[in-house]
């Protein structure tokens, strides 16, 4: 049975801010990517697309985590609380709304076999 935890973490910045939140979001990847349980982490931008018509926020990251406690721990390092507490929280952050969702691919009641 997959235990992966699928992260979608979007963020909308203050006016004129997109730009150089994108590029702090991007300088979180290569120590996250380090991390045993990082399968992906890719910071990304919404780009138009007439086969694509929904609405999302702007930026957002795509990860995958080998478990559950890969991902916990993760939330807890000190980059990424220290990002949280100053670009989301304070008031002089660059990030104006955010939401943070995790995702499993497994179904209600998977029968998962016993190994």
């Amino acid at each position: 049975m997959s235990q992966k935890i699928y992260c979608i973490a979007m963020f909308r910045a203050k006016p004129g801010q997109e730009d150089a939140l994108f590029n702090i979001l991007q300088s979180l990847e290569p120590n996250s990517l380090r991390e045993d349980g990082c399968v992906q982490y890719i910071a990304t931008r919404h780009v138009p697309n007439d086969f694509a018509t929904g609405e999302s926020f702007p930026l957002v990251f795509n990860e995958i985590w080998a478990n559950k406690v890969a991902f916990e721990a993760h939330c807890q390092r000190k980059e990424i609380v220290d990002f949280f507490e100053q670009q989301c929280v304070a008031e002089n952050g660059l990030v104006e709304a955010h939401n943070v969702c995790v995702y499993s691919d497994q179904p209600t009641n998977y029968d998962a076999p016993n190994l």
